[in-house]
């Protein structure tokens, strides 16, 4: 490919974008010979967002046709030598854009033209010739990684077959793949079409090798960028290849194109978009070794009253983003939570606890305006806060027996603990575990290291821990939904090989050191690749600095794209019920935030504020938008990632295990504990009657309830490990479990006190609503509780003890208590 110097150069005429204009894309084009084309796209304009494609509906006029000619669709093709202009009408508005031209044509190269049609029409995909072991007998490298091998297979394993140079018509990848012979993948393209002809001559002119001289792809530009559509609406995806060289070209005859929500929007093989439905979604495109996104966003159809966007007076960014969103997409947020919603759920959200009753109490009596700050700013000072948030890091970090020894285990908890406790800014905790030396009894953070003992394992969980994203697919080949490729992730791995491990003296240690050698091979080239984080800057030659500096230097930098995005989004799912970006270990540009302008401003005030964890849990809490009701209205029942309202979320485990022991008065006992290979229990003093659920430091304690519950263990550096999801096995533990019935059965437990009390009916069913849901009960609920325990207590003591732990078990297994809302 020539410089653009030799190409087609289309400028449009200088001018600020307003709303409802008229905007031609791409911007710049580069064409030459009448092998490459460019398709130009026209489009009605808003606030930046496409609100219509004219492209069918322009006429387009070529002022030189002996230099381009322009298609009645907008597709213009160099033909001949010099200048000249095209002008775009649409309903008698005209723009007209310069143009040059060269018949300058150069070939169709292996890597950059073969491989990605090959990917576009799914011959190197998994399900076919990209597949482990191949296909009828032809092995291609997955979506291409291996431009060479594929090369190979294609021209020297079966000479003069597969591309027969002779005859080219007759080359077997042609004839199959149109099935002009039998072909088991069946029609991959037809043989007049865009795919055949580039294949065609590409073997015509002699099957040219994956050259030097083919120009790097350096990134995608994808046009539109973000549109904004109604069901019906249609728009196409205009892709153009930016090389290393300068040159640029139209590559959406080869590119790939995903919708992550067909619900929203669908979109063709072609790259036409679809609106289909409301709500939001993100096409990825896909071409070589690159990946881009575009947004499409179809509001809802119910007009709503611009009042109900309106921030808080007083209102901080997090609200104004939250409501420009709901806005955008005409989804009425909630109003505010009561003070009883609001005490049960900022209690169980930062601190995992029920509140006390009294303290319920006091918060409902309490007038200050301000009583929801000062109760948030107590609660980050609450020592429940550090045992809640060391269970979630720890859970992060794998913290568990399973890998490490009893002392190890104990030393990699207390550092976890002690870091929150005293609110260690998120870039120094980072940095200390992944420059930890030493002993790992001393210096705890040294069991990640023991924990990752692999380096594939150790740059995989790195990434996801501290950059929310996975590369696990890298190792292997390029990531098919991410810009990574193997390369990058051996590059990536190399800044871990030499980290050295040798057991210390004192059982259970590890003495964690740097060596001044060593590399990772990468797993095809079998050579050191340069160490290298991903999108940064290689490790100096001859640099003497331990490696793992160089990354952590990198990764906590203020302008690092990754870090305090994935730390934001962690804290913003804990505290919101869903991430901004879904799943939080799966940050990546094919997949966007649902609003990227707020998780853009966490980020930032996240770093201008060093990284300040406590800080963060405050500002979102502090919001309208954690504040707003849970209950669905009609205006807003659809949207599930928005925030328009408080999102319903199960408990996790832990937390209801306590609160199951708060509410009856009754602690769980926690004195066995599983092999590592979970075939056989030991017992236990590590944790004496009083320890609570989330208390515990390892994932190995036995309890049948919490592994029924989703509790995570910690065996995987992935979000998956904890669930939420319903199961038979709760239902069981619930109805005929032994862990809450007992409690309910004990004989100190709250329900005895209450007998022992003498408490009448009334007070023990407002006494059990305040403690297990904050609230007092509503006239229909006292009234129908006060009958079945009234005459349970007629017939028998022993028949209103069974009634009252009837009464307890109710409550404490309904929704209500099981959910945060």
């Amino acid at each position: 490919m020539r410089q653009t110097a030799l190409g087609l150069v289309l400028l449009l005429a200088p001018g600020v974008c307003a709303a409802g204009e008229l905007k031609v894309y791409p911007p710049a084009v580069a064409v030459s010979g009448p092998n490459r084309v460019q398709q130009l796209l026209v489009v009605e304009e808003e606030n930046g967002r496409v609100v219509a494609d004219h492209t069918t509906k322009a006429t387009y006029t070529s002022s030189t046709t002996s230099v381009a000619k322009v298609t009645a669709d907008g597709l213009v093709t160099a033909v001949g030598d010099g200048d000249g202009t095209v002008t775009v009408t649409v309903n008698g508005r005209s723009l007209q854009v310069k143009l040059t031209a060269s018949t300058g044509v150069s070939g169709w190269g292996f890597r950059n033209h073969v491989v990605p049609t090959l990917t576009r029409t799914g011959c190197n995909s998994g399900a076919c010739h990209g597949a482990l072991a191949g296909k009828g007998g032809l092995k291609l490298s997955l979506r291409g990684y291996d431009p060479d091998a594929d090369h190979f297979a294609l021209t020297r394993q079966v000479v003069a077959r597969r591309v027969d140079l002779a005859r080219p018509a007759d080359s077997l990848m042609l004839q199959k793949a149109t099935r002009a012979l039998p072909h088991a993948g069946g029609t991959r393209f037809e043989a007049d079409s865009d795919h055949h002809a580039l294949l065609l001559q590409w073997v015509t002119a002699g099957a040219t090798v994956p050259a030097a001289a083919e120009p790097e792809l350096v990134r995608l530009d994808v046009f539109p960028r973000a549109a904004l559509l109604k069901p019906r609406d249609t728009v196409r995806v205009v892709v153009r290849a930016v090389y290393a060289n300068g040159t640029v070209e139209d590559v959406t005859r080869w590119a790939k194109f995903v919708s992550s929500e067909e619900q929203a929007a669908t979109v063709t093989e072609d790259g036409v978009v679809t609106v289909v439905g409301h709500g939001e979604a993100a096409v990825s495109v896909l071409f070589g070794t690159k990946v881009a996104a575009l947004t499409v966003t179809a509001p809802f159809a119910t007009p709503v009253d611009a009042a109900a966007f309106t921030p808080p007076a007083g209102a901080g960014f997090v609200d104004v983003l939250v409501l420009k969103k709901l806005q955008l997409l005409r989804v009425a947020p909630n109003g505010t939570c009561s003070d009883s919603e609001f005490v049960r759920r900022v209690f169980l959200d930062v601190c995992g606890v029920l509140p006390k009753p009294e303290e319920t109490a006091a918060f409902l009596a309490d007038t200050d305006a301000r009583k929801r700050e000062r109760l948030i700013d107590r609660l980050l000072d609450r020592p429940e806060y550090v045992d809640y948030w060391t269970m979630k890091w720890s859970d992060l970090l794998l913290v568990s027996s399973r890998r490490l020894p009893q002392p190890a285990m104990w030393a990699f908890y207390r550092s976890v603990r002690q870091s929150v406790a005293d609110n260690q800014p998120w870039d120094r905790f980072a940095r200390d575990i992944l420059t930890a030396s030493g002993s790992t009894l001393t210096n705890g953070r040294g069991n990640y290291f023991v924990l990752h003992r692999d380096v594939s394992d150790l740059a995989e969980s790195t990434a996801v821990t501290f950059m929310g994203t996975s590369i696990t697919c890298a190792r292997c080949h390029n990531h098919p939904l991410e810009r990574w490729t193997q390369d990058q992730y051996w590059q990536f791995a190399n800044l871990f090989a030499r980290v050295g491990l040798k057991n210390g003296d004192r059982p259970g240690e590890v003495l964690i050191q740097p060596r001044a050698d060593g590399d990772a091979l990468h797993l095809r080239r079998g050579v050191a690749m340069p160490p290298t984080p991903l999108d940064g800057k290689a490790v100096p030659e001859g640099d003497s600095r331990d490696r793992r500096v160089h990354f952590t230097d990198w990764l906590t930098a203020a302008e690092n794209p990754y870090f305090a995005r994935a730390a934001v989004n962690r804290v913003w799912k804990s505290l919101m019920g869903r991430g901004l970006v879904e799943t939080e270990d799966d940050l990546r540009d094919t997949n966007p935030a649902t609003n990227v302008e707020l998780l853009d401003a966490l980020a930032a005030d996240f770093v201008t504020n060093r990284f300040d964890v406590k800080h963060l849990i405050r500002t979102v809490t502090r919001s309208a938008a954690y504040q707003r009701a849970s209950r669905a209205s009609p205006a807003n029942a659809a949207d599930d990632r928005f925030y328009s309202r408080y999102l319903l979320r199960r408990l996790p485990a832990e937390v209801i295990l306590d609160a199951y022991s708060d509410v009856t008065g009754v602690p769980t006992a926690f004195n066995q504990l599983k092999s590592a290979a979970g075939d056989s229990t030991t017992p236990t003093t590590s944790y004496p009657l009083g320890t609570r659920a989330m208390q515990l430091p390892d994932s190995l304690a036995v309890s049948r309830f919490l592994e029924a519950f989703g509790r995570p263990e910690r065996v995987a550096t992935c979000s998956c490990e904890r669930t939420a999801d319903a199961s038979v096995g709760q239902a069981l533990h619930l109805n005929n479990g032994q862990t809450l019935n007992e409690k309910l059965r004990s004989g100190t437990s709250v329900v005895a006190r209450w007998v022992d009390a003498k408490l009448s009916d009334r007070e023990v069913v407002d006494r059990l609503y305040l403690a297990a849901l904050s609230r007092a009960p509503t006239a229909e609920e006292r009234d129908r509780f006060v009958g079945i325990l009234a005459e349970a207590g007629r017939e028998s003591p022993a028949a209103r003890r069974e009634a009252l732990e009837d009464f307890a078990w109710a409550v404490l297994t309904g929704r209500e208590f099981l959910f945060n809302h």
